[in-house]
């Protein structure tokens, strides 16, 4: 049994979708208890947003379950005297206060920083924006897909002869909720040292441009944007052979290594031709090589080869090959939780305490399960 490091902490979640969710759940498996607050009747509106329209049994989307696992519900109306005062209770005795609201809503309901330090002064108060609080666009949708779009990372992304290319996950909600949770561990550490409390903000915007810190401090000192390999592409500031390849049955990754090594390991002298120098500057003739080159064999085979000379390549593998491998299945990354009689498997808190796996089998909660 692990003791876990938050327990005895109390969390009240103002979220809804993912970023703030996703900061919350965090912190529940790290052993805080996190009440969501929602709306009467309908709850966070994250409950209704389906992927691949898969549901559980109660009605919640498949998604909610994943983020929402391992937390207590409490409806109330904001704008009910008595609802709010049953909250301003609450919240005399609360640890964490977790929101992520656009600019002024919390301020709007009474409930922003300054007026709920009024209420309890050792509350750490974390927020999460779309854009930040100040600027032209503080008000616009905070959506994931959005901010991809205004911080660059398509065109990180893809070859570029190709257009701009988002990622296909949620990257922006999830680093500024990680994002969120590193501020608040680190506001309740001092706060235990000298019980105060803090104030912790984040935007998906900064965490989205802290995610490109190695393009944009290059960028910062030429001026001029990192340019995306025409083929096999993989990181715009590295040179050839890093990126990914076709071969006869399926595609392998090269990570940084010298290029007459390469030569070597699988016998193309053709892109010994250039200098060891010219793997940047040349990249695209030499990725061009490559491209057609590994079209000869298996992908096992070029592992193999690659492999035996101590080159750093592993195959692409979707995510049922993956499952297949030991590697994957050592780390006990799945774990199951029950909604409604239904079974449900989901990934696990990723983080280990002296050795132990955090899990938790307590799905998410239905709407106002712990209403007082």
């Amino acid at each position: 049994m692990i003791n876990l490091p938050l327990k005895g902490i109390k969390v009240l979640e103002f979220s809804q979708y993912l970023s703030g969710p996703s900061a919350a759940l965090r912190l529940a498996d790290l052993g805080a208890t996190v009440i969501k607050v929602e709306r009467p009747g309908t709850g966070d509106a994250g409950r209704k947003l389906a992927i691949k329209n898969l549901w559980a049994e109660d009605g919640n989307s498949l998604l909610f379950h994943t983020i929402n696992r391992n937390k207590e519900s409490l409806t109330a109306d904001l704008k009910n005297a008595d609802d709010r005062q049953r909250i301003e209770t609450l919240l005399a005795d609360t640890d964490v206060l977790i929101h992520n609201f656009r600019p002024g809503v919390m301020e709007k309901n009474g409930l922003g920083y300054e007026d709920v330090r009024k209420i309890n002064r050792r509350i750490v108060y974390g927020e999460i924006s779309g854009y930040g609080k100040e600027g032209p666009w503080k008000h616009k949708p905070g959506q994931d897909l959005l901010l991809q779009s205004v911080t660059g990372i398509p065109y990180t992304t893809g070859n570029g002869d190709n257009g701009p290319v988002p990622f296909g996950i949620s990257v922006g909600d999830i680093f500024a909720g990680q994002h969120l949770v590193q501020g608040i561990l680190a506001a309740l550490i001092r706060r235990q040292k000298t019980g105060e409390g803090a104030l912790i903000q984040t935007s998906l915007m900064e965490s989205l441009l802290d995610f490109q810190f190695e393009l944009l401090t290059t960028y910062y000192a030429t001026g001029k944007q990192p340019q995306r390999s025409v083929i096999n592409n993989g990181h715009s500031l590295l040179g050839a052979p890093y990126g990914l390849y076709k071969t006869k049955n399926g595609f392998i990754a090269l990570a940084m290594m010298d290029i007459y090594q390469l030569a070597d390991a699988i016998g193309c002298e053709a892109i010994k031709q250039f200098g060891k120098e010219e793997g940047f500057s040349k990249r695209d003739e030499i990725k061009k090589i490559l491209g057609e080159f590994f079209l000869q064999h298996n992908s096992e085979v070029w592992i193999d080869y690659l492999h035996e000379h101590g080159l750093w390549a592993m195959e692409v593998l979707d995510w049922e090959k993956m499952m297949q491998q030991p590697s994957y299945k050592v780390l006990k990354m799945e774990q199951e939780i029950t909604a409604n009689g239904k079974k449900i498997i989901t990934t696990r808190c990723p983080i280990r305490i002296n050795g132990g796996m955090i899990t938790s089998s307590k799905p998410a909660p239905a709407v106002g399960e712990n209403n007082l």
